[in-house]
């Protein structure tokens, strides 16, 4: 008996996806639940498993557009008991047989790799085997084999000459983070690349234009002063990892005091629908993560609810499942708010656009020590430009400075957010 594979619902409004990769073969045994494939929608990439045992035989080819319900392989149930079978009952002694290795995938190691990276290793001559794996399961990510690039093509440094000692000279600022290599591109003759946009690329274009069309979107700023945060973390960083095995950042800060935040301000917390607001008395925060596919926001459930130690370890655990392609699509719908992160790439300030239906998004920037005037003293401290887009239809200026106004107090005090007062 054969059971079809067919592209099983995605989510709310997805209806089409792309094949990206069979992790099967054609004759390959599969078990029940294992992964066969890999679909690439517009809001994550998620893995199809297959709903009984027996012997697969795909329908479509990689990187073929395929819609919900579509038939894209099959599984013979029968068909490796019958051979079995038939073979045990020709020769008694084949039960005694070694059990047959496994097909090989391809020679050149290039048929377990996503499009996207089976493109850039061939494009560049590599042997895939020869370049670290970080991705989820030990797979080889985009940004493996752009790391393996960057590292061959920089020749290693000179020895250093000896010379006499240098001569102190004023300190150049220099970036805290590399600057990322772009991809390895051909161009053709008029010295031009062309590159498809994927789906999930598409779909980001999509709701940014249609967030700066459809909404009034105003944006308020403040700055906050890290200085009692840091020392926090300073002082039990170490005793925090031991206990709940996560390290303290600064998002999960940031994270519990929006939501203290948006309870006591729901219209930031509220969506437009038709001609009514739909107020939440829970907050599930999206949390904006970049990916070399585009920006995801993974949602963290109830909020509200969170010690800061739950926060940090969901915020890892969706950031890596994101990157990863391993994001569940329940976990890319349902926000009510979003937090975002420039400065972790060095923006010093911007102004973020709504994910719709929401009304509010909070822009992070890069900590800078800045001197800053406390009880009528110059004294530097780690500072914070943040700002807050919102929109005007459902929020009014008195509560978008007042709610930012209320972040900033809870940050810079951090004992507020441990006692919720």
């Amino acid at each position: 008996m054969a059971t079809q594979v067919e592209v099983p619902p995605l989510g709310e409004s997805i209806k089409e996806a792309v094949l990206a990769k069979w992790y099967k073969s054609d004759g390959d045994r599969v078990t029940t639940d294992e992964p066969v494939c890999e679909l690439e929608t517009d809001k994550t990439n998620v893995d199809l498993r297959a709903s009984t045992g027996g012997i697969f035989h795909p329908l479509k080819s990689e990187g073929a557009a395929v819609s919900v319900g579509e038939v894209i392989g099959r599984i013979d149930e029968n068909a490796g008991q019958s051979a079995a079978s038939g073979t045990a009952a020709k020769s008694p002694a084949a039960a005694a047989a070694p059990v047959a290795a496994p097909k090989p995938k391809s020679a050149d190691g290039l048929s377990d790799l996503s499009p996207a990276v089976r493109s850039l290793v061939a494009e560049n001559k590599l042997d895939p085997k020869s370049i670290p794996a970080t991705g989820n399961g030990g797979r080889l990510t985009r940004e493996d084999v752009e790391k393996f690039l960057t590292k061959r093509e920089s020749p290693a440094a000179p020895p250093a000459p000896i010379a006499p000692a240098p001569v102190p000279s004023a300190p150049s600022a220099q970036p805290k983070r590399p600057v990322p290599t772009p991809s390895p591109m051909k161009f053709d003759a008029s010295g031009v690349y062309r590159e498809p946009m994927s789906k999930m690329r598409k779909r980001i274009a999509q709701n940014l234009v249609e967030a700066q069309h459809n909404t009034a979107t105003l944006t308020t700023s403040n700055e906050i002063d890290l200085t009692a945060v840091t020392d926090l973390r300073t002082r039990y960083k170490e005793r925090f990892q031991e206990v709940h095995g996560i390290g303290l950042g600064f998002m999960s800060f940031f994270v519990k005091a929006a939501a203290m935040a948006l309870r006591e301000f729901p219209r930031v917390n509220a969506f437009i629908e038709g001609d009514e607001l739909l107020f939440h008395n829970y907050v599930h925060m999206g949390i904006a993560v970049s990916t070399d596919r585009g920006l995801a926001v993974p949602v963290l459930r109830d909020v509200q609810d969170m010690s800061l130690a739950k926060i940090e370890g969901e915020i890892k655990r969706l950031a890596t499942a994101t990157r990863d392609g391993k994001l569940a699509l329940h976990e890319l719908a349902g926000g009510t708010f979003t937090i975002t992160n420039g400065g972790v790439f060095g923006s010093l300030f911007s102004t973020p656009i709504l994910n719709p239906p929401q009304s509010g998004i909070l822009g992070m920037h890069a900590i800078q020590k800045r001197p800053v005037v406390v009880n009528d003293k110059i004294e530097i401290r780690p500072m914070m430009y943040v700002a807050l887009s919102y929109d005007h239809r459902v929020v009014d200026g008195r509560e978008s400075v007042s709610f930012l106004v209320r972040v900033k107090q809870l940050v810079e005090d951090p004992a507020r957010l441990m006692l919720e007062i």
